[in-house]
């Protein structure tokens, strides 16, 4: 990998660090060539502390490290964007990023339809699918997540895509709804096969 340190006097890169996972930025810092290679040999993201004028490895002294995933540059080879996984809050004031935010999965779309499902199930709207189904209780929908789910397989053994499509979408409508009835949503199972990895 090519770098280009000429552009700044002290020969520092902005590195902008992204955690693997989730893809929240957690925050800022320096390299030289130094903090890059010591970062690729030891796995763990260090920088060139400005104000130590050393090098810093991210939680040397909290423990709250930060373990390299992959590191690439911008196209002027003068920037760069670090994927990691954060051990940790990675701010020094104890949030999971430099700018205060919560670190937490987001599923794009899906995300903006658990919270959909959530208005609807606290809503009293007569009208509501969603909050019809709440109103009918556990029983009523997991019995709907049985129902597309057969109807999901029986599709699957078909050679028409827009059917399977169709069962498929609302199999996942039904089990987001299923989800929040238990109290649970995605980022919960996102958690079960996580752990499953280890």
């Amino acid at each position: 990998m090519e770098l280009n340190f000429s552009k700044s006097p002290e020969g520092l890169l902005p590195a902008i660090i992204q955690d693997a996972t989730s893809k929240t930025v957690l925050m800022l810092g320096f390299m030289n060539a130094e903090a890059v290679a010591k970062t690729q040999e030891s796995g763990l993201v260090t920088f060139y502390s400005r104000s130590k004028q050393r090098l810093w490895t991210k939680g040397e002294e909290s423990g709250n490290v930060l373990e390299l995933v992959d590191l690439k540059a911008d196209c002027d080879q003068d920037c760069l964007l670090i994927q990691a996984h954060p051990k940790g809050p990675t701010c020094h004031t104890g949030t999971d990023t430099c700018w205060g935010e919560e670190n937490t999965s987001s599923f794009s779309f899906f995300s903006a339809l658990e919270a959909t499902i959530a208005q609807r199930k606290a809503a009293d709207q007569d009208d509501s699918y969603v909050a019809s189904l709440f109103r009918k209780g556990i029983n009523k929908i997991a019995q709907k997540v049985g129902e597309e789910a057969v109807e999901t397989v029986i599709e699957a053994k078909d050679d028409n895509s827009e059917l399977f499509l169709n069962e498929s979408a609302d199999l996942l409508f039904h089990y987001l709804i299923l989800l929040q009835a238990k109290g649970y949503q995605l980022k919960d199972i996102e958690a079960v096969l996580k752990n499953r990895q280890k």
